[in-house]
């Protein structure tokens, strides 16, 4: 008889990715601050220096309350259908074709992406605004603070500004993310130098991470846009491809290494806190 593994609970996903923003929040700020930059081009070392110079160290944390509600929502969402979609097809650990897992990554994505959108919006708002002049900086004091203003200021339309980005790039990121984590760790556990370890977990969630960033970095570029963009600045969204797309198609790509830089330790830290919780606390199938 072969030994159960343990089976995650639906909300280990938010628990892991909420302490991995808390670790990578700073990488998240510097690869807005470089996708909303109108002229020039600074790199992420000079940017990190003009940021710290301008507004000190905890300058690199803004927004990271914002941040937490946005994992608590979206990663939480598309971990607990992922998770409980395994689950109800496989109750006893059984293999899932990669096209099932796919399909349900990318539900998952859907419905994670549309939670999550308005604290992401204002994440990228609260992250974004020590670039503004004084007098034209939002302020809010916490994400909760962001959202009753926008609502109150905006609508609660504009809340959900930058959905379409945002659900595309959350559908790819959680194929990238969770289907293809779940296919390395598979492919890694076939052979016979890998065990269900911290190993195999750090390898699959660099290998996913690298694949997620690949496929969703266009997405994001225009998320981030869209979400910054002042009332009526742009008509849709094909504007929006066109604007982005007049610097040239690497315009799409900008912000790449910090992109990955910082989504590849979220990733590895999600993954291997998911995995801890799940060997720790999770439960054995009936």
């Amino acid at each position: 008889m072969t030994e159960k593994k343990m089976m995650a609970r639906w909300y280990f996903g938010g628990l892991a990715s909420a302490g991995a923003a808390c670790c990578t929040h700073p990488l998240d700020l510097l690869k807005v601050h470089l996708q909303t930059q109108q002229d020039g081009n600074i790199g992420v070392v000079k940017q990190t220096l003009k940021i710290v110079k301008g507004e000190g160290i905890l300058a690199l944390y803004n927004g990271l309350s914002a941040s937490l509600v946005r994992q608590l929502t979206y990663s939480t969402t598309r971990f607990a259908i992922y998770e409980v979609s395994k689950q109800s097809v496989a109750p006893n650990g059984e293999a899932i074709p990669f096209q099932k897992r796919l399909l349900m990554a990318a539900v998952a994505g859907g419905c994670g992406g549309l939670v999550g959108t308005p604290g992401d919006m204002v994440n990228v708002r609260m992250q974004n605004d020590i670039k503004l002049p004084k007098e034209a900086r939002r302020n809010y004091k916490h994400a909760i603070d962001g959202m009753a203003r926008v609502a109150r200021e905006e609508g609660v339309a504009k809340l959900f500004s930058g959905v379409d980005w945002a659900t595309g790039r959350a559908i790819l990121m959680t194929i990238g993310q969770l289907c293809f984590y779940d296919q390395v760790k598979l492919t890694l556990l076939a052979t016979p130098y890998f065990t269900d370890g911290i190993v195999t977990h750090f390898t699959s969630s660099l290998a996913a991470g690298a694949i997620a960033t690949t496929m969703t970095q266009p997405l994001d570029v225009l998320k981030t846009r869209s979400m910054n963009a002042k009332p009526g600045e742009f008509k849709g969204s094909l504007d929006l491809i066109r604007y982005t797309a007049k610097n040239g198609p690497l315009a799409f790509y900008k912000g790449y290494i910090p992109a990955f830089v910082r989504l590849g330790p979220q990733t590895i830290l999600t993954f291997i806190f998911f995995e801890q919780l799940r060997m720790n606390f999770g439960f054995l199938p009936q």
